[in-house]
């Protein structure tokens, strides 16, 4: 087929896509129905170019077709099918008014139009005064037939008989959506004998087949009989045939696709011959093309077979329809055309029919293409007066489009248009540019898009590669820090008269990608002891901040409670970790095909915190404690007068007041030379460039230390003034609430006593604060002495627990 197709665009409906397979149909005169799915089925009028009416259903359309004499138009929905008088309806559309004259009519169906109430109808057919219904049910397709009334339209149908066919395995109720993102429709169409009608008489989803193959196919008592044949193509693959209103006759399958029916038809009418079909077509959803023929035994015709020719053209398949001689579909990025009647001569002679079955499986192999993009339904095919083929299409836009098909040319000469077509072939000419133009940029939005998920994607694997590779390393290297870490910070708040201790973690990336949308940065708190007042259990608990963009060199920072006032279930391990979303990748239509693909995940472990008993110090400001003057008095009173009562009861109070005073101590010695040695290498860490100065007080220096930073990456979020000691003795308040005092002296031990010590001493009333506070200095002092002393240096540390 030489030259190019004419588009031309009549309307847009402005839908941007559709819930099952749409539907173009014409109807009386010049009338076309549009069905897409939804509640309304759309009347445009191909003279006036523009929508007349708009009927709407009370539930979403999934198909319809016309009377043979066109004054009838039978709608199915979930509801049931619904009949509608076409002239009718045409003179309530005339009859709008005027001001609404630029905008269609719309017409609401009511209840009043049921005719059948069964529920479920995926496809209609009508041949004569029978209305086939197909609707899948739990376990089987059942096709049902109805006898129409002959006079009122909105009279109810009376059923005369229905054939059941069971589901296959691989078909799951309600599930008809094949690889396109649609719901697949079933098709019906009536196959006629070639002796039993004239083309003329012929309705829109009827053919004519010659009277040889129509035999072999559907066998001599519907032939004899001269019976209609219904086709019906389901969407799990199988092609079944019921011959019409013959005794005994069942729903058998002819043939199977293996895939989704798209659509059923006949083609290759020689112009010689009387109007009869000469093969019977079926295209599958995946590409897939059955042609069936006869072939022929030998010259007097006998021992005749169907020859099924298979073959596979590029998919998906979204529509088809056949003409005389050709084989149209689209596969949404490209209207292609097939032509049947290759090497079709009429010869009779077997080698004669084993060449033509050859040339046309080649001829499936090639399809041609029409330079039309973005298809998703196609009518009827119209021959005008000079030969052309006209296609009506819906765009996936929503525009319903003529397409116009170039005139096939046998010479392949040099020939010269007339003037009077010169400007017709700038036309197409200028047509044909403008649908490769949008058919380009939808490719190129399309590529652009890949190439966004793949950069994507690759900072991904990246940036999972580092940490995979610095946990690796963490195991052979504990010193050496990742790229991207956390580290947090404690701060004490008050609200609503209740204290509570917040963590502050502060995610830092440091490496050189991008942490794009997708990640999300995980922390789950998990108590390392548990307090008696949690009835001994101690639980996790997770936070989650989703985060958009962290370029590299900066940071992203989050809050979130880490424990009440009075809770000693410290110390406690805080774990960050990094997560993402495989679905971020993809968009939410994308994602929605996808169901598995929204809980999948990556999750890559960072560094783990400890917060500790120093961590959780409340240090009282000269605010707080005026604050608090009112609360101290009451309590002051409670407890002189719990006192006096406990003394008048248990003999006096000096007991009572010396149990309560009763004071528990841990104490922690470091050797005086290594502490300093330390204590240099910590100032060199803060200040590479400046010089190694020991420092002049040992116990005020260890106790700064100790309540300045700790190991790990955890730090006190309290001001520098608050929180530096002025004297070798520090007195704070616990988490629990009991007030704890930290004192370092030098104390010499040792034979003759020759060897100098810092002791740093823990005292408080609370156990469990002596405990956690002791555990806090110790391990300060071993990860510090051991990060910077190496293995061969002597380490002396003694403890001491009174």
């Amino acid at each position: 087929m030489e030259g190019r197709c004419v588009v031309e665009t009549w309307t847009e409906f402005g839908f941007s896509g559709s819930s099952c397979t749409p539907k173009i149909k014409f109807g009386l005169e010049t009338e076309v129905f549009l069905c897409t799915g939804s509640d309304e089925v759309y009347v445009f009028s191909t003279q006036e170019r523009k929508l007349t009416a708009v009927l709407q259903f009370p539930g979403p359309v999934s198909d319809l077709v016309e009377s043979h004499d066109r004054q009838l138009l039978y709608v199915s929905c979930t509801s049931g099918i619904y009949c509608v008088s076409l002239p009718l309806l045409l003179s309530r559309a005339s009859s709008s008014p005027a001001d609404a004259s630029s905008c269609p009519a719309e017409l609401k169906i009511s209840s009043e139009s049921l005719v059948v109430g069964e529920e479920g109808v995926l496809s209609l057919l009508l041949v004569g005064s029978v209305l086939l219904i197909l609707s899948q049910r739990d376990a089987s397709w059942l096709l049902s037939l109805y006898k129409t009334p002959k006079q009122a339209p909105s009279s109810s149908c009376e059923m005369l008989s229905s054939f059941s066919l069971p589901l296959v395995s691989a078909v799951v109720h309600g599930d008809t959506e094949g690889k396109t993102g649609v719901g697949r429709r079933p098709v019906l169409i009536c196959v006629h004998s070639g002796d039993a009608k004239s083309t003329s008489s012929l309705a829109d989803s009827h053919f004519l087949l010659e009277p040889v193959l129509f035999k072999l196919l559907f066998g001599i008592d519907a032939a004899l009989a001269k019976l209609p044949v219904i086709l019906c193509g389901l969407p799990d693959g199988r092609l079944c045939f019921l011959p019409l209103r013959l005794p005994g006759s069942r729903l058998r399958v002819i043939h199977s696709l293996e895939q989704p029916v798209v659509f059923v038809g006949a083609s290759v009418v020689m112009e010689t011959g009387p109007g009869h079909a000469k093969c019977l077509v079926a295209v599958g959803e995946q590409g897939r093309v059955v042609l069936m023929k006869t072939d022929k035994g030998g010259p007097e015709g006998g021992g005749n077979t169907v020859g099924f020719i298979e073959g596979c053209v590029p998919g998906p398949v979204v529509c088809g329809l056949v003409d005389k001689h050709h084989l149209y579909y689209s596969t949404g990025s490209d209207l292609l055309v097939l032509d049947l009647s290759e090497g079709s001569s009429g010869r009779k002679d077997q080698e004669r029919d084993e060449e033509t079955s050859s040339k046309t499986a080649a001829a499936l192999r090639s399809p041609a293409s029409l330079n039309v993009c973005r298809v998703i339904a196609l009518a009827a095919p119209e021959h005008n007066t000079s030969g052309e083929v006209q296609l009506l299409g819906l765009s996936v836009r929503g525009q319903l489009q003529r397409i116009i098909l170039p005139v096939g040319r046998k010479d392949a000469g040099l020939s010269y248009l007339p003037s009077t077509q010169v400007g017709r072939s700038i036309r197409d000419l200028l047509s044909a540019i403008g649908d490769v133009c949008e058919r380009a940029s939808a490719l190129k939005t399309a590529i652009k898009s890949k190439n966004l998920i793949l950069r994507h994607l690759n900072q991904v694997l990246n940036v999972s590669f580092l940490l995979i590779t610095s946990a690796n390393s963490e195991e052979h290297l504990p010193g050496q820090e990742k790229q991207i870490r956390c580290h947090a910070m404690t701060r004490w708040s008050r609200l609503l008269q209740k204290d509570s201790l917040n963590l502050t973690c502060v995610l830092d990336n440091s490496s050189p990608y991008v942490l794009e949308r997708g990640w999300t940065l995980s922390v789950t708190v998990f108590p390392l002891s548990y307090s008696s007042s949690a009835g001994g259990e101690s639980c996790s608990t997770s936070f989650s901040f989703p985060f958009h963009n962290l370029p590299p060199g900066e940071t992203f920072e989050v809050s979130l409670p880490l424990a009440a006032a009075g809770d000693s279930s410290f110390p406690m391990r805080v774990s960050c970790s990094l997560i993402f979303s495989l679905s971020r990748l993809l968009g939410e239509e994308e994602t929605a095909h996808l169901p598995g693909l929204q809980s999948s995940c990556i999750s890559l472990p960072l560094n783990t915190l400890t917060v500790d008993w120093l961590h959780a110090l409340q240090v009282n400001s000269p605010t707080s404690q005026s604050s608090n003057i009112p609360t101290d008095g009451i309590q002051a009173f409670l407890s002189s007068h719990r006192t006096r009562c406990v003394g008048r009861g248990e003999g006096g109070g000096e007991s009572a007041s010396k149990a309560e005073q009763e004071q528990y101590s841990a104490s922690v010695r470091v050797s005086s030379e290594l502490l300093r040695d330390t204590l240099v290498l910590k100032s060199s860490d803060l200040d590479p460039q400046g010089t190694k100065v020991a420092p002049q007080n040992l116990c005020l220096s260890l106790l700064d230390w100790l309540l300045s930073e700790g190991p790990g990456g955890v730090k006190m979020g309290h001001h520098r003034d608050k929180i530096v000691p002025s004297s070798s003795v520090f007195t704070a308040r616990g988490p629990n609430g009991d007030t704890v005092k930290l004192t370092a002296k030098e104390v010499n031990v040792g034979e003759e006593e020759s060897l100098s010590t810092i002791e740093v001493r823990v005292e408080s009333s609370s156990i469990a604060a002596v405990s956690g506070l002791h555990h806090a200095v110790l391990r300060r002092v071993q990860v510090r002495t051991h990060t910077h002393t190496h293995t061969h240096t002597h380490t002396h540390t003694h403890t001491l627990i009174d």
